[in-house]
């Protein structure tokens, strides 16, 4: 692959996050963070890094990725 072709890497050089990778904490009050698929508010705060998914779209991504075989 050419050095200059841009990977898409998470900040410890992995491809896909790790099924055993832990979730952030869900926290009592807001102000929460944005769902990057719908934008309505998630269950965990807004400094989290990476990208956080409300409940409804955590789980419809879950449903994609078990059953792409």
């Amino acid at each position: 692959m050419p050095k200059d072709t841009p990977q898409d890497t998470d900040d410890d050089g992995a491809y896909c996050a790790p099924a055993d990778r832990p979730r952030p904490a869900a926290v009592a009050g807001p102000p929460y963070a944005e769902c990057v698929l719908c934008r309505e508010p998630t269950e965990y705060p807004e400094s989290v890094k990476g990208a956080t998914l409300c409940p409804r779209c955590e789980w419809q991504e879950a449903q994609r990725t078990a059953c792409s075989g």
